[in-house]
């Protein structure tokens, strides 16, 4: 009977450390799944070298802006630079509150949200790292047959907008600059929508980027007047969009900064050399976008990424400023903008 005991209790002990090991064994698989911080080595390339994984936050839907980034990723420029990334769409807020908040370690943004990002009674602390397009490619549209030509021609038409203050201090100035009347235009929130749906039923100009719905336009053999801001002013020639991350990543990680610019550099010279196949690399990861459209922006943009003889990436500190006080003159923001602290070109390849 005790040896019986004896043996029961034998069998029960290790019973027990099948349990225990079992437990110990879950907990460390557990921990490692979850206890991977942000930024930490978690994959492998094919040879066997161990990647750091890190995202990129958009600032809109993907669109030809951002076929650099999807290029470099297809084509493993970030893999030989040791990086896995992942591309990733905006919350509401933008990509800026992100990288402040590190949630995300780049982002692309444009001037004018750092310039507020960076004035704010609670600055956010980014800063710009890339110029993706060197020159500001936007500006107002109209269909052609309402001869809306110039910003006198504003008067007694209305304006499809989002409701940024900044719209409405471009709108005023340009007016007055050119001897009409502000208080004569009416100002629609249209939000995100279609530009061709609206310019046709509900508004008689609004503000695109030519890269996108000016590339369109002529592919739907849609006429329209268009006034590039950077014609109207040389003031408005502001970055959009630019590459941004957080001063905290900048200062803790440069080699990490420098190593994501050099492949990202890559991804859009490619765009530049290849526009037709970096389309298609775009279009493999956005399916739903138009083709014909895709293929006739990037070879407009293969024009606009490295325009004026500059590296890609490069800024001006002249383009920083200028905009800065302009936004300043306009009561857009409640602090001078520092521009030499906004950007900076020093991690650029």
């Amino acid at each position: 009977m005790i040896k019986k005991a004896k043996n029961i209790k034998t069998v029960l002990h290790y019973v027990l450390f099948l349990i225990l090991a079992l437990l110990f064994a879950s907990f460390i698989l557990s921990f490692a799944s979850c206890g991977i911080p942000s930024g930490s080595t978690a994959a492998k390339n094919d040879s066997g070298e161990i990647l750091q994984k890190i995202t990129v936050v958009l600032d809109w839907v993907p669109n030809t802006n951002h076929t650099g980034l999807y290029v470099a990723k297809e084509k493993a420029y970030y893999r030989a630079e040791g990086l896995e990334v992942e591309i990733i769409q905006p919350a509401e807020g933008g990509s800026a509150d992100l990288i402040a908040a590190e949630k995300s370690h780049f982002g692309i943004s444009y001037q004018e949200q750092v310039t507020y990002a960076r004035t704010a009674e609670d600055p956010l602390p980014v800063v710009a790292i890339a110029a993706v397009i060197q020159h500001n490619t936007s500006g107002f549209a109209s269909p052609a047959e309402k001869n809306i030509r110039t910003p006198a021609d504003f008067e007694n038409k209305k304006y499809g907008g989002w409701g940024s203050p900044m719209e409405e201090a471009i709108l005023k100035g340009l007016m007055a600059k050119y001897g009409a009347d502000y208080s004569k235009l009416e100002i629609v929130n249209i939000g995100a929508a279609d530009f061709f749906t609206s310019v046709t039923k509900d508004v008689d100009f609004t503000w695109i980027y030519y890269g996108w719905d000016g590339v369109a336009s002529e592919v739907k053999d849609f006429s329209i007047n268009f006034m590039l801001l950077q014609d109207l002013d040389s003031q408005l020639d502001f970055y959009t969009p630019v590459i941004i991350a957080s001063e905290k990543t900048i200062s803790k990680n440069p080699e990490l900064v420098k190593r994501f610019l050099t492949a990202t550099q890559k991804g859009y010279m490619f765009a530049v050399e290849n526009p037709e196949e970096a389309a298609d690399i775009l279009l493999k990861m956005v399916p739903e976008l138009d083709r014909q459209i895709v293929v006739a922006s990037q070879k407009y943009l293969a024009g606009q990424y490295i325009s004026g003889g500059k590296k890609w990436g490069e800024m001006q500190l002249d383009i920083w400023k200028t905009f800065g006080d302009w936004m300043y003159r306009n009561n857009l923001l409640t602090s001078n903008l520092n521009a030499e602290k906004a950007f900076t070109n020093d991690f650029l390849p």
